[in-house]
């Protein structure tokens, strides 16, 4: 798998089987993390963010760190030649010649896919714009795997911010790909999940159901996994609009008081205020250890990607 060049940019870069092969070993990973500390040892990591992030930028970085790798980058385009005027195809070509593998996050969508057009290495997406997230997928996946056992045949709710949640879109068009039983999605009617996104998943997977409600209370019984997202104040172009729905789904420990005992709570981060913090010590909530679990399948991808061979050198 992945011994030529390859980029991740979208999550339909990848297979169903690579995506589970990279789940597994992922969950290998964290079962075993020595056994893998040395397997990128003298291997670089150039970590180019043009836009602010905490839990990708340091995942990607202890990801590396924890396979023995180096890291080179930057999180602040301000102190590159970016200030200067210098194209991105000119950047990733010089990059290419410093590093073994880079991530990429962009305000711009289609900046990471424009690289990886000139890029000697491979590129992954840590993000571009409102565009794709696919090492969150990954990460939700992972999760999902190692709390349920299974990627399929799942009841799946997310509640939120349906419209402009690229976590949410990325996970969606991937899930749906695994056989999931019913999607519920839960939102506002000014948030909710794009109509030309739910025609395109009907289209392709004609006995998909799909359930729109505008209560949590109304199906909780039913679910399996429970996505939560914020409402993103960045994306709304007035404050007025922002202020009217932030406060519209909060989670407390009543509204899951007759959920399944077996149901995961999932978030992608940061939260506002949509969880509240008496739900962190629900042992269905898992959207901390989400987040520590995208280390693990980042430390997969990348020793795939760089066709690392950890069975000789693990």
């Amino acid at each position: 798998m992945m011994s030529e060049l390859r980029h991740l940019i979208e999550p339909g870069d990848l297979t169903n089987e690579e995506m589970v092969e990279l789940v597994d070993l992922g969950l290998e990973m964290y079962e075993n993390p020595k056994k893998y500390a040395k397997v990128c040892e003298g291997k670089i990591l150039a970590s180019l963010f043009y836009e602010p992030s905490t839990r990708t930028k340091f995942s990607f970085d202890s990801a590396m760190l924890r396979l023995g790798g180096s890291l080179i980058g930057f999180a602040d385009p301000n102190s590159t030649s970016d200030k200067k005027g210098e194209s991105l195809a000119d950047t990733i070509r010089v990059i290419s010649y410093y590093a073994d593998i880079a991530v990429m996050r962009h305000p711009k969508e289609g900046a990471p896919l424009l690289c990886a057009q000139y890029s000697e290495i491979p590129i992954i997406n840590g993000g571009d714009g409102g565009h794709q997230h696919p090492t969150q997928t990954l990460t939700d996946l992972i999760t999902i795997k190692k709390y349920k056992g299974t990627l399929e045949n799942h009841v799946v709710a997310f509640q939120g911010d349906l419209k402009y949640g690229r976590t949410v879109h990325s996970l969606i068009k991937t899930l749906a790909r695994f056989n999931t039983k019913k999607f519920i999605l839960i939102s506002p009617e000014e948030l909710r999940l794009p109509s030309s996104l739910k025609r395109q998943l009907l289209d392709k997977y004609p006995h998909l159901v799909i359930e729109e409600v505008l209560h949590l209370e109304e199906v909780v019984d039913q679910i399996d996994v429970l996505y939560c997202t914020r409402i993103q104040k960045e994306r709304f172009f007035n404050e007025e609009d922002y202020l009217k729905l932030k406060n519209s789904y909060i989670l407390t420990l009543k509204s899951i008081e007759n959920a399944k005992e077996d149901m995961i709570i999932m978030h992608p981060l940061p939260r506002v205020n949509e969880i509240t913090y008496e739900v962190d010590d629900d042992k269905r909530a898992v959207y901390f250890d989400q987040s520590k679990l995208g280390v693990y399948v980042r430390m997969a991808l990348i020793t795939k990607l760089l066709g690392v061979d950890i069975d000789v050198r693990g």
